[in-house]
């Protein structure tokens, strides 16, 4: 949400991310990929470094949902790595797995309907770059912590 320039930005991001992260969890749940979580949780990592120094230095760019859509790719099969569905393919696990999607939908449009509008009014202070920069700086940080971690083996230390 830092990068993006409005109302209709956030709707084809949000909505980008949306759909891929829907299909590649779906796909993964049903057992028609299977991408180990020692792949996927670094790469999704770094994909919140990418988008930070991206915001960073360019803003939004032209490529920026074509981006998040592959990102929502990686973050639906963290998804699916998350979750533990044991049943077979039936009505109940589609009930589950769409259950489960409305959830994390209903929580990023919670968050967008709150943050993006405090980011717009904060774009019209004075301060406004030097807070976006910071904001991405420490979302940045925060992902190459997380990428860290997720290299290192279970226990703490290499």
């Amino acid at each position: 949400m830092l990068g993006a320039q409005g109302r209709r930005s956030v709707v084809r991001l949000a909505t980008g991310f949306t759909l891929a992260h829907s299909v590649t969890l779906a796909l993964a749940v049903l057992g028609w990929v299977d991408v180990p979580t020692e792949i996927v949780e670094p790469l999704i990592a770094l994909s919140i470094v990418y988008v930070a120094v991206e915001n960073i230095t360019r803003g939004e760019s032209r490529q920026r949902v074509l981006v998040v859509f592959g990102f929502g790719l990686l973050h639906g099969l963290g998804f699916a790595g998350a979750l533990d569905f044991t049943d077979e393919f039936s009505g109940r696990l589609l009930v589950s797995l769409l259950s489960f999607n409305v959830g994390i939908e209903l929580g990023q449009l919670a968050l967008v309907l709150v943050a993006f509008p405090l980011i717009l009014l904060a774009r019209r202070r004075s301060w406004s770059a030097l807070a976006h920069i910071g904001a991405a700086a420490a979302v940045g940080v925060i992902g190459l912590v997380w990428f860290v971690e997720r290299l290192l083996p279970p226990g703490g230390s290499a």
